[in-house]
């Protein structure tokens, strides 16, 4: 019998999670999420697939066997509908499949809730012994972060958490013999060794346990208002760079005033100079950085109103990392700067409606493509193919030229009548997907908003980053 050699895709996810802030009501920041795991199978053939479920801190996994998945078909699964997962459990997951898999994973408030916005993370097909994550934060902006850092190697782990402030002295956090597959969280609003309040970065290093050698680790993070209803989320990563891509960029867009703010973490162990170089051809910088720490930069800062584009952040004297936000009429984004793209992305979670937009019962994805390679790509190069749940094409949005460094956009409504409602059926179900793809050695990096109308002046979204495909 052919030996099955299996694909491992590595999620951390915030599960059907109480965190015991009672006296925050109406708040981002103490409502309970529950994820749902949205996946797609990029292989060629049916996809064999288990999911086993970790609680915190705990080897014991939970199996689940799921259905097989057709080549480029989307599905997802709703842990709170699961009977084998107990109400208030939290942890991670890893999906083991032999297929290749991509997933997206999407914090759902409650039924009802006043927050509309749904968190947005990735699933990692592997993991590093050091992660950074470019911004934390405590009681700062309004908002507390809540990162969760999972074990993926295959024996336990020794962790340490370095908490580098915007100034002051790092703040060092061990945790000893984390098990393989399971995650820890930390509530940066619960730790009282950050005192009152932090503003900083965090990179986060694993060792085998016992011994010195490499672990295996990966991370995400939330951030949720105390106060308000912001709430988002993005990856932790090990991908560092001297120069790191951002396909969204904006200064006081529209009448909804969105803006861009980057947080950009030097990873090296010595200062680096950091410079924003904006498609508007507005520079800003250079900045030092201190080794683990993090500067922000805004995209008012040198751009006027009314700006959209990209931008690029070039360091000088080590490696950076950055996410990027967006911010204004209701939105509240977080997403992962890319040091590299590539020439064939996937996009595990695309939805787009037109009866159920503006009664806020269904969502609309849009989806931002920038070419970071140093050619143009020519009219029609590039296209973004839309399939269904059941991994059926059901249209191609063929894009013009994308010169070197800029961005186009697409969306399901751009296939003509049958995107109108892509993702959605007539039987109650749901489930899209795409992929978009360019020449062979074309670099393209993709970030999909997701979002919810709630009124006129107020639509409140989410971005996740497109997975290239191998």
């Amino acid at each position: 019998m052919r030996k099955v050699i299996l694909v491992l895709l590595l999620i951390v996810g915030l599960l059907l999670t109480p965190w015991n802030t009672s006296s925050v009501i109406a708040a981002a920041y103490g409502t309970s999420f529950t994820t749902s795991i949205t996946y797609q199978n990029v292989g060629n053939a049916n996809a064999n697939i288990t999911i086993l479920f970790y609680p915190e801190a705990n080897g014991s996994p939970i199996t689940i066997t799921r259905p097989q998945l057709a080549p480029m078909a989307g599905t997802s699964i709703y842990v709170g509908s699961l009977s084998e997962i107990a109400s208030g459990f939290k942890g991670s997951a890893v999906i083991q499949s032999d297929q290749p898999l991509v997933a997206t994973l999407v914090q759902v408030p409650p039924s009802g809730s006043s927050l509309k916005a749904r968190p947005l993370s990735n699933a990692f097909a592997s993991g590093a012994a050091e992660v950074g994550v470019p911004t934390v934060l405590k009681n700062t902006f309004g908002t507390n972060s809540i990162v969760v850092v999972q074990n993926v190697d295959t024996v336990a782990a020794d962790l340490t958490l370095d908490f580098v402030p915007t100034s002051g002295s790092p703040i060092q956090i061990p945790l000893n013999n984390l098990p393989a597959g399971a995650a820890k969280y930390y509530d940066l609003g619960q730790m009282s060794q950050l005192g009152t309040s932090f503003n900083g970065a965090l990179k986060v290093t694993a060792k085998k346990a016992g011994t010195n050698d490499p672990g295996n680790v990966v991370a995400t993070s939330m951030e949720l208002g105390i106060s308000d209803n912001r709430a988002y989320a993005f990856e932790g990563t090990a991908e560092a760079g001297s120069k790191v891509y951002m396909p969204s960029a904006l200064c006081k867009y529209t009448a909804a005033q969105q803006t861009t703010a980057y947080a950009v973490q030097n990873v090296s162990s010595a200062p680096v100079q950091v410079t924003v170089k904006y498609s508007s051809g507005a520079i800003d910088g250079p900045y030092s950085i201190s080794a683990g720490g993090k500067r922000s930069f805004d995209g008012c800062a040198v751009n006027s109103p009314g700006f959209i584009g990209s931008a690029v952040i070039e360091a000088t004297g080590g490696n950076i990392v950055a996410i990027g936000k967006v911010y204004g009429g209701g939105l509240y984004t977080a997403f992962l700067g890319f040091t590299s793209g590539a020439s064939k992305v996937a996009l595990p979670y695309v939805r787009y409606t037109q009866s159920g937009w503006t009664n806020g019962t269904r969502q609309r994805a849009f989806i931002a493509i920038q070419n970071v390679g140093e050619s143009d790509l020519p009219a029609g190069a590039v296209s973004v193919k839309y399939y269904d749940k059941n991994g059926n094409l059901v249209g191609t949005h063929t894009l013009g030229g994308i010169p070197a460094g800029g961005k186009v956009n697409s969306n399901a409504s751009m296939i003509g009548a049958l995107g109108n409602e892509f993702g959605y059926y007539p039987d109650g179900t749901f489930g899209g997907s795409a992929v978009v793809e360019g020449p062979a050695g074309s670099q393209l990096a993709v970030v999909v908003r997701i979002q919810t109308y709630v009124s006129s002046t107020e639509v409140p979204g989410e971005d996740y980053t497109g997975i290239p495909i191998p």
